[in-house]
């Protein structure tokens, strides 16, 4: 009996060990002209170059991507209830949306590589995914 409980309470130990070694997510560098707390879009099929939408709070509108696309980055702070964007978009006659988690994640907080004629409609601050 003795040796059942040894073994039990290593294995716990071990699995401890595992659990506080395991990497934890590591932050993105915040893009160019987007500071933390804000959720920024650029007409590029990365995050960089000029931001032409960059909020704290919702948005709602219009704005085409062109050229180049486009691409939409969570960068905000942990605020339970309003920390992750839902972002709304028009492309060819349908309505889609995503959910992104601030950064870092876990999960998606950034969408890049929009196609050029998509158009972003809402960025609305949200809880969880």
């Amino acid at each position: 009996m003795h040796k059942k409980i040894v073994v039990a309470l290593a294995a716990a130990a071990s699995l401890a060990g595992i659990i506080a070694t395991a990497p934890t997510a590591s932050a993105e560098a915040s893009p160019p002209d987007c500071p933390k707390g804000n959720v920024c879009v650029w007409d590029s099929d990365v995050t960089g170059g000029p931001t032409v939408i960059r909020t704290e709070h919702n948005w709602y509108g219009s704005h085409t991507f062109g050229h180049w696309g486009g691409s939409i980055f969570n960068n905000g702070v942990r605020y339970p209830g309003a920390d992750h964007i839902q972002a709304t978009w028009t492309f060819d006659g349908k309505t889609w949306d995503r959910c992104l988690h601030y950064n870092p994640g876990p999960g998606e907080y950034a969408i890049r590589g929009f196609a050029p004629g998509v158009t972003i409609t809402s960025l609305v601050w949200r809880g969880e995914c």
